[in-house]
């Protein structure tokens, strides 16, 4: 029996998949069809995807909301396409994009033809997007750097009853675990702070 699947990406546990989850739903994807990922589109090893893979079968539909949601990497973007739409023969859906709609019903040579051009560039943009956002992202931290802006946790300063607690640790009165617990530290920390 034919079926329809839903797939729904954001690249962070923060970002909000509600907006993907309505629009797939609305296409009619059960909700027992819809797999979701919280991971990069950088490359395709993402668990819920490769499960969804394994369960195409011809003539079933895969409805994603736009295609970066399938991913940002060209090559890969036209592999996955490729794997799904002729090894599994399953259909693609994008609904942002109605050219990318494979469903065989609707296409003949020519409207094949567009929807692989369309997505040829799509996936091109896709790439070239994730690519700009790493420069944008290198660009302003090296900007902020040379503002005097410091990246990471700030350091621990030293409390005032470091040295007496050091003392009775290097007299082994105390283990440096019970140092770094006194002074509430990690025990790496107290080794480090101690030369160790």
């Amino acid at each position: 029996m034919e079926q329809t699947y839903g797939y729904i990406r954001v690249s962070t546990r923060e970002q909000n998949e509600d907006r993907q989850i309505i629009a797939v739903r609305d296409f009619g994807v059960p909700e027992s069809n819809i797999f979701l990922d919280k991971h990069s589109g950088k490359n395709f090893e993402r668990p819920s995807y490769k499960r969804l893979l394994r369960k195409l079968k011809p003539n079933d539909t895969l409805v994603i909301k736009s295609i970066d949601r399938l991913g940002r990497n060209y090559e890969e973007i036209l592999e996955h396409w490729r794997i799904i739409t002729k090894e599994r023969q399953s259909a693609i859906v994008v609904l942002d994009m109605p050219l990318l709609d494979t469903r065989r019903k609707k296409r003949d040579l020519t409207g094949t033809f567009i929807a692989d051009l369309v997505l040829q560039i799509l996936s091109y943009v896709a790439q070239t997007e994730r690519e700009l956002t790493r420069q944008r992202q290198a660009e302003g931290i090296a900007a902020a750097k040379r503002r005097g802006i410091k990246f990471g946790r700030p350091l621990l300063e030293r409390p005032p009853c470091f040295q007496e607690i050091k003392k009775a640790w290097e007299r082994r009165e105390i283990s440096a675990r019970e140092a770094a617990r006194r002074l509430n530290i990690s025990h790496k920390t107290f080794l480090e702070w101690s030369g160790k």
